[in-house]
This record gives structure tokens, sequence and C-alpha cells, in this order.
């Protein structure tokens, strides 16, 4: 199987341990072990919890503990309707893996993370890509899905809040997604890693796997639970399609940790601190973001609703790669430039890091594009 080279990993892999100041960081910045045990209050108790595990596989699936607890962030979904996976990308690969064949329509939104359309890609699939554009706020066009879901259609693949792009589909939305589905037979695959993260209300938006009966949802502990070091995530979708899933992770993943999923399970029991937290880290540092913008004249965006990351348009003559390579080099500051996630003219910031990082990060890049813009004149 050829694949093309992932973007944002390789970039990421390059660059993220060589910078003063990562601003292209992804998850709500990560809790350390002490934070998490004091939220749980097992601070003086957790080694009695540890000391007598015997560290064999495990629980195959992932423990009922841990899976009861996921299967409670959503409405409508049991603990039959979830497996635990190794991270929401060891999620998304099983679900394109089981589902799609050589010659199936897959459609995907771009940008997204880059598995959503190269995987199928890889296998042969017929993939076809609805670009996502500030006409529509970065949302899905509906009539242009409706065109490119033909009848067979075997899966459309969406990612709600969207990476890079933090637009975000509510309830109403979703389910106009729903019915172009039902009507072309297809799954739809959502990506919800950053579900969680929403600018307004509990944060939590509503979730695929419980508004269609052929939805999925893939997740994780990495992003709005800022806890991925776990690498532990999870599909919940109907039964029949786990079954099937199940097959295929088999071959690649036996069980997760077991103290992955102890720690997951603690984090879940828990979750209304932890989600308190980031939406303070989020809904504080967006608006520090985006009081940066507004006396940018040099970068112009579409203020995000959701997830942790933004795409900022940049008025400079520089590829997205020159433009990161270059800032990197004069001021230590990381950005991920938008052509590793086919969006040239772009690069990708993430503002859910350490408030401080952000608010020097914005800094020096301020000072960088006033020297490339005297550059340029």
């Amino acid at each position: 199987m050829k694949i093309r080279d992932f973007g944002v990993e390789i970039w990421m892999n390059r660059y993220e341990n060589n910078c003063e100041l990562n601003i292209a960081e992804t998850c709500v910045e990560s809790l350390t072990v002490a934070e998490l045990l004091e939220m749980a209050g097992k601070t003086d108790t957790i080694l009695s919890e540890l000391l007598p595990m015997k560290l064999t596989y495990g629980a195959i699936e992932g423990s009922e503990r841990l899976r009861k607890l996921v299967a409670g962030l959503y409405e409508k979904q049991a603990m039959e309707n979830v497996v635990i996976t190794h991270g929401a990308i060891g999620a998304n690969a099983l679900v394109h893996g089981t589902l799609v064949e050589r010659g199936d329509r897959v459609i995907s939104v771009l940008p997204t993370y880059q598995q959503h359309y190269s995987i199928p890609e890889s296998i042969g699939a017929d993939v076809q890509i609805l670009r996502l554009t500030e006409a529509t706020g970065f949302l899905p066009d509906l009539e242009e899905l409706k065109r490119l879901a033909t009848p067979g259609t075997k899966l459309i693949a969406i990612n709600n809040p969207n990476n890079p792009t933090g637009a975000l589909m509510d309830r109403a939305y979703l389910e106009q997604i729903v019915e172009i589905a039902r009507a072309a037979g297809a799954w739809i695959l959502c990506d919800e890693v950053y579900r969680g993260t929403d600018q307004e209300g509990d944060g939590m938006t509503a979730s695929i796997a419980d508004l269609y009966e052929k939805g999925i949802s893939t997740a994780s502990m990495s992003k709005t639970f800022a806890l991925a070091g776990l690498r532990l995530g999870w599909i919940a979708g109907p039964v029949d399609l786990l079954h099937a899933v199940s097959i295929h992770r088999d071959y690649n993943t036996i069980s997760v940790g077991m103290l992955d999923d102890h720690f997951a399970a603690i984090a879940l029991e828990n979750r209304d601190k932890i989600l308190a937290r980031s939406r303070a880290i989020t809904r504080t540092n967006l608006a520090t973001l985006s009081a940066w913008v507004d006396g940018e004249p040099l970068i112009s965006w579409i203020k995000p609703k959701s997830g942790t990351t933004a795409l900022l348009k940049y008025h400079l003559p520089l590829s997205s790669v020159e433009f990161c390579e270059r800032l990197l080099a004069r001021t230590g500051v990381m950005l991920t430039p938008g052509s590793a996630m086919d969006m040239e003219g772009y690069v990708r910031i993430g503002f859910t890091n350490n408030g401080n990082v952000l608010e020097e990060g914005l800094a020096r890049l301020s000072t960088f594009l006033a020297e490339q813009q005297a550059e340029a004149a």
C-alpha cells in the first residue's frame, strides 16, 4: 500500500522539539500527572490502585469501567457501542480500513485531518473532496455535498469541530448532513476529537453517533481532555460496525495499555473539572488571539467557534513553508504551514497552550510580520 506523506505529522516531528515557543500545538495545555490526581483526590491513594495491578494485556476492547464512561459522553450510546483504540488516529484508521474498499466513493471535507482522504486514496477509493471555504465560514456546502453524494456512496468523512479552522456544525446543520447521507445510503464518520471545546454554552456540541443510525464518532483523551500522552481514543457507533472493526483491530492493537485505560477512566470520572479547565483556557486564549488578529493588517481569519486551532490567512508574497521556516529561524516561534494541510496561503496556529507562551509567541510574530512587510516593500 502506497500512501502520501502525512504533511502535518512530518512538520511537527521535524520542528516541535527544536523551537522556543510552540504555538502550533493542537492540544489544550497538557495536564501533569500531579494535576490529574489532585483533581481526582487520588494523590495519596494512587499507588494503592496501581501496585496490585498485574500488567497483562487487560480487557481487549477496553475496560468496562472506561467504556461506560466514554458512553456517558453521548446521549444515546451504551458500553456496547464503544471500543477503545490507540488514540483517535487509531480509531480513524480502523474505520476507514473496515468500511472502504477499492472503487468505493468516499467524500471528505478539506481541510481536515489528512487521514480522512489519504487513507481512502491509498486503498483505491473514489475520493471526492468537499473543499471548505471562507465563503461558507468553512462549513460544508450542503448543495455541493448533495451533488457529490451519489447513490451508493460508502462514506462521508467530516470533522466537527473542524481542524484547523475551528468551524462548528451545530445539531441542525449535522441533521441536514444526515439527511443527505441517508438518501445516498452512506456512513458518516465524524472525527470529534475537539468536541467539548465550543466557545459558548457547556462546550459540548451534538455527536453524529447520536443523530444517525450509520453515524460513527471518533475521539480521544488528547485534545479536549489534555491527556495526549495516554495515547487513548475510541470509536462510538452501531454494534454491528464495531464487530466489523474488531476484526481489523485484532491485527494491529490487541489492547491498549492497562495504565492508559486506568488513567483515562480517572480523568473521565472527573470530566467536569477537566472540561471546566479546558473551557477556561480555550475561551481566554481565543480572546487573546482575537485581539491580536484585530490589530494585524497582514492577517485575516474566520474566527473559530470551537476547537483549539485557527487558520490564519497572511498577506505576504511567501509560501506557507517559507513563512513558517523564516519565522522559526528568526524568532524561535513555531506555526504549521497551510500547505501541510493542502491549504496554501494560510498558517495554522494552536491557541490553547500556556497563555504566556501564546502572548510571547504573538508578540514575536508581530515583529516578524512587520519585518517581512518592510522587506517586501
